[in-house]
């Protein structure tokens, strides 16, 4: 008899547990179709029941369909996952299949129907060729040109007799006078000289003597010449025969008094510095362009510059040296830009903007807004039809204006998200289509 009701007893027990059991199962089961559950804003998270939350962050899960799975739900409400997702617009991402190997390193199709995606605000743009133009700015700094620059020293032991100019900045022009300097020394040798031409002039009949005297003469001149002494100068005192008791230095083009050392009166030996001059007819301006910059850089490359004390006036340049040695601290290298200046507005060390306008001809261009940088790759997701997205990694070229250029991954006329990337990389990461990164 005890054993009877002990029996009994266990019977009714395995019954309440198997009842439980079928109850739990039915109310936090999942459908066949249904390989998992994760979250939207964080697809590391997982889980096989679909009445769980976010750990992180408290949103409802949806679910990730098995490959090949249909979408159906099966019809009974018990076992369909919670569509309020605290997320508007998520509540359709059960209707989104996958639709390639979620193991497959490369990217695959996905779909997100197209009602879906008028709901998050999806927007395409065609990928089009595009003329390829944009800027390179630089800031530079103007510096004389060094072949219009002369310095003039004495070249003779001797006394300054007059200055013509008094201060640096003084406009002179060519072949204006700069000053006098009395040597006893040069009166010496055009007398000597004046002397030569006297005897050639009386020896005419003398081949012999002729030919000696007009040796001892082109040395006469030369050294006149070694003194700064002009061609003018000395084809007018060959005129006059008349012997002058200064050397007058002028200038020898158009410019700008750059240093004066002397006084009137001073002494001056050979090697000390008298006066400079310097033709701002045209300026080098200095620009450091960035070494990324350096392919784009080419001689007689056209230059625009501007000075900011100057609003409205740009001076037209070109691109005369390049050099080839990179600054280690601002990783840029300097390039020569030669400017007229025919006013001499632009001053020796004065800062300027330098613009470089590139035109590299058509290519293939994307909008900005529709890339993804990934760090390792840069993502669009092209239009397959029918919600059917395909993320692709693309190779970009340079960025002009709103556009990038593009070197490979997209063809043309192909359509691809410019909007909402985010979301659909979201919906994508879910439905693993974007395994790797």
């Amino acid at each position: 008899m005890k054993l009877k009701i002990f029996s009994i007893a266990l019977l009714i027990a395995v019954v309440a547990i198997f009842a439980v059991s079928c109850g739990k199962k039915q109310s936090n089961g999942k459908p066949d179709n249904v390989d998992y559950y994760t979250c939207t804003m964080h697809p590391s998270v997982r889980s096989q029941n679909p009445n769980d939350k976010c750990p992180i962050c408290g949103m409802d899960l949806v679910p990730v369909y098995k490959k090949g799975a249909t979408t159906n739900a099966p019809s009974n409400e018990a076992n369909q996952p919670p569509k309020n997702s605290g997320m508007a617009g998520m509540e359709n991402m059960q209707g989104m299949t996958m639709t390639t190997n979620m193991n497959a390193e490369k990217p695959g199709e996905f779909n997100v129907p197209v009602e879906r995606q008028q709901q998050i605000g999806v927007t395409f743009a065609t990928v089009e060729k595009q003329p390829v133009k944009f800027s390179i700015r630089a800031v530079g700094m103007v510096a004389g040109d060094k072949q219009r620059h002369w310095d003039y020293v004495a070249r003779v032991d001797g006394y300054v007799q007059k200055l013509f100019v008094f201060s640096r900045g003084e406009v002179v022009e060519k072949n204006a006078p700069l000053l006098s300097i009395y040597s006893p020394d040069f009166l010496t040798t055009e007398n000597e000289f004046l002397d030569l031409l006297r005897i050639r002039d009386e020896m005419t009949n003398n081949a012999a003597l002729t030919e000696s005297n007009t040796r001892l003469i082109a040395s006469a001149k030369e050294r006149l010449r070694l003194w700064n002494i002009g061609e003018e100068q000395i084809a007018e005192l060959e005129k006059t025969r008349k012997p002058v008791e200064n050397i007058t230095l002028v200038s020898p083009f158009r410019g700008i008094v750059q240093d004066l050392d002397v006084d009137q009166g001073r002494h001056v030996s050979v090697g000390d510095h008298l006066v400079d001059v310097a033709d701002l007819s045209v300026v080098w301006v200095w620009a450091q362009f960035y070494q990324d910059e350096l392919p784009l850089l080419k001689k007689d490359l056209p230059v625009t510059i501007t000075a900011s004390s100057m609003p409205g006036e740009k001076f037209e340049g070109k691109i005369s040296v390049i050099d080839p040695f990179v600054n280690d601290a601002s990783r840029t290298v300097r390039v020569r830009i030669d400017v007229e200046n025919p006013d001499f507005k632009l001053l020796p060390d004065m800062y300027v903007d330098a613009t470089l306008n590139i035109d590299s001809g058509e290519s293939l261009a994307v909008p900005v807004n529709a890339v993804l940088p990934t760090g390792q790759h840069n993502i669009v997701f092209v239009d397959k039809g029918e919600g059917k997205l395909e993320p692709r990694f693309i190779e970009l070229g340079r960025q002009f204006a709103d556009y990038y250029e593009v070197k490979s991954g997209l063809k043309e006329n192909e359509r691809v998200v410019a909007s909402a990337n985010f979301l659909i990389d979201a919906e994508s990461q879910v439905q693993g289509a974007l395994k790797s990164w």
